[in-house]
C-alpha cells in the first residue's frame, strides 16, 4: 500500500502567495474531511522554546485555523509541558513563552491550551497493550478533542535522528509521566577525560542531578529523568549516552506513545511538516543553529509514517548549505541525520510504527 503526501515548494507569484498556496496545499490533502461541523480540533505544534527562532511562523498558523473555521471545526493550538528546566515546564510560563514567540490569539485567531495542565499532570492513560507499554500518558486535552492536526517543524533531533510528526504527536503530546517514561532508557553518562567542570550542566538539570565535584562532574543516577537536556548544554561533548541500547528502545516508546494519542482518532487526524529552517537539534533548544540544507516546503498527510519519510527523503536530496554544523554526508542523496548523529539509526521509529499499522514508508509525491 502506498500513501499519498502532498507537497508545495515556495515559490510564490503576485497571483498566490504563501499564506494562499499553503490553504490549497490544506484542501488537497484532506482538512475537511479529517473533522465534522463544531469538533474540537487540536492544532498541535511547538511554540518554541526562548530564545529559538527556527519554530514554525505564527501566521502560517493563523491559515491553518482559518481551513479549519471555514469547514465548521473549532480549532485550538495545543503543546504539553517539558521535562527539562526551560521556559515551557509549566502551563503559566509555556503560554508566556507561545505569546512572547508571536502565538498570541489577535495573530493566530485561535485561543491556546496547555494539553496536560498546569504542572504537566492532567493527564489520561490509553490502554495500547504493546511491547514496552500497557499503556501511555496522554495530556488530557489531547484525547478530549474530537480530531488533531499535527504542525511539525520538520529538524534535526539528538535523540531521535530527525523530529517530524511522530515525535510531534508521541513525545509532544505526552503528559510530564509520559515523557518520563519515553525517556527512561536514556542515562547519560561523563566522559571526566573531556569534562572541564565549567557547570554549565549543573545549572540546567532541572532535578539537580548533576553536580561539580573537584574537576568533573558528577552524575546522581537516582535523580537523572533521563530528559537528555545535559547533552545538548555540555560545549565538550562530555555527556553522552549508552546510544546503541537506549535510543532504539527510546524511538520505539516513542512510536507506542503515537498509537496511543491516535486511538480513536482513526481518519480524523492530519499531518503538516514545514521543511523551513531545518536546524540541526531540536526547538526545545533556548537556540538554533544556521539550517542544514535550504528551505524546501511543506508537506501534508492523513499518515504520519509517510510524511516523515517523505521529508527525510526531501531533505537529504539536497545538497548541505555551507558553513552549517554538518560536516559528514553533506551531498545530494547522503544522509543528513546521520551525518548529524552518527549513532542515531532514526529508520527504526518508522520500521516500527509500519510494523504497528500507523502508516506505511511507501508514498507518492504529490507536487499542488
Amino acid at each position: 500500500m502506498t500513501s499519498t503526501v502532498h507537497f508545495m515548494d515556495l515559490r510564490a507569484t503576485p497571483k498566490e502567495n504563501l499564506y494562499t498556496k499553503l490553504g490549497r496545499l490544506l484542501e488537497a490533502a484532506g482538512i475537511a474531511d479529517t473533522f465534522s461541523r463544531r469538533d474540537l480540533v487540536a492544532i498541535k505544534l511547538h511554540f518554541g522554546e526562548m530564545g529559538n527562532t527556527a519554530y514554525i511562523r505564527p501566521v502560517f498558523l493563523r491559515r491553518i485555523v482559518e481551513a479549519v473555521r471555514s469547514h465548521g471545526g473549532n480549532p485550538f493550538l495545543t503543546d504539553a509541558n517539558t521535562l527539562y528546566a526551560g521556559t515551557r515546564g509549566n502551563a503559566a510560563d509555556h503560554l508566556t513563552t507561545a505569546v512572547r514567540n508571536g502565538f498570541s490569539y489577535a495573530v493566530v485567531d485561535a485561543p491556546l491550551v496547555i494539553a496536560d495542565g498546569l504542572r504537566g499532570k492532567s493527564e489520561t492513560a490509553v490502554t495500547v497493550n504493546r511491547k514496552r507499554f500497557k499503556e501511555v500518558f496522554i495530556g488530557n486535552e489531547i484525547v478530549q478533542a474530537d480530531a488533531l492536526i499535527s504542525v511539525a517543524h520538520f529538524k534535526g533531533h539528538e535523540l531521535s535522528g530527525f523530529g517530524g510528526a511522530i515525535k510531534n504527536v508521541g513525545m509532544g503530546c505526552a503528559s510530564r509521566r509520559g515523557k518520563l517514561a519515553q525517556h527512561s532508557t536514556v542515562s547519560p553518562r561523563v566522559d571526566t577525560e573531556k569534562c572541564i567542570a565549567c557547570g554549565d550542566c549543573t545549572e540546567h538539570c532541572s532535578q539537580g542531578a548533576l553536580s561539580v565535584v573537584e574537576e568533573s562532574a558528577v552524575l546522581d543516577a537516582e535523580k537523572c529523568i533521563g530528559c537528555g537536556e545535559c547533552i545538548l548544554i555540555c560545549p565538550n561533548g562530555a555527556i553522552t549516552i549508552q546510544w546503541d541500547q537506549a535510543i532504539p528502545v527510546f524511538l520505539e516508546n516513542m512510536v507506542e506513545y503515537t498509537e496511543g494519542v491516535l486511538k480513536g482518532k482513526g481518519s480524523r487526524s492530519l499531518f503538516i511538516n514545514f521543511i523551513t529552517s531545518v536546524s540541526p537539534a531540536c526547538d526545545c533548544c533556548g537556540y538554533n543553529d544556521t539550517p542544514i540544507v535550504r528551505d524546501i516546503g511543506v508537506v501534508a498527510a492523513s499518515d504520519p509514517v509517510a510524511i516523515d519519510q517523505a521529508s527525510v527523503d526531501l531533505v537529504n536530496q539536497e545538497r548541505a548549505l555551507p558553513d552549517s554544523s554538518l560536516t559528514e554526508n553533506q551531498g545530494a542523496g547522503e544522509d543528513k541525520f546521520r551525518g548529524l548523529y552518527p549513532k542515531v539509526e532514526w529508520p527504526v521509529q518508522l520500521d516500527y510504527a509500519e510494523a504497528l499499522g500507523l502508516g506505511t514508508r511507501s508514498y507518492e509525491l504529490v507536487k499542488i
